[in-house]
């Protein structure tokens, strides 16, 4: 448990070491009860659902002009949005 928090830069009390060192334990221990499983004819998976990607297509279409694009801005010059300096 000592390695693993080292590795993750945890400074842990004597009492939190032994608290997730019993958690990793029985992490171990349920790892050890799916090896006992036969997943030969298992597929390999990359997420548990059939996931569909719902995005739209993407096809070229008419973007803002100039006027709407900047209608929002608080302020504007000259075709630009207008905000204050950053650097002086």
């Amino acid at each position: 448990m000592e390695k693993v928090a080292s590795l993750a830069r945890l400074g842990l009390s004597s009492g939190e070491k032994e608290k997730l060192g019993d958690n990793l334990n029985d992490i171990l221990v349920y790892m050890d009860k799916l090896d006992e499983l036969d997943t030969s004819d298992v597929q390999p998976l990359a997420h548990i659902l059939p996931l569909k990607n719902v995005l739209r297509d993407d096809e070229a279409r008419e973007g803002l002009t100039q006027e709407e694009a900047l209608a929002n801005g608080p302020e504007k010059k000259d075709g630009f949005f207008k905000v204050p300096p950053v650097i002086e």
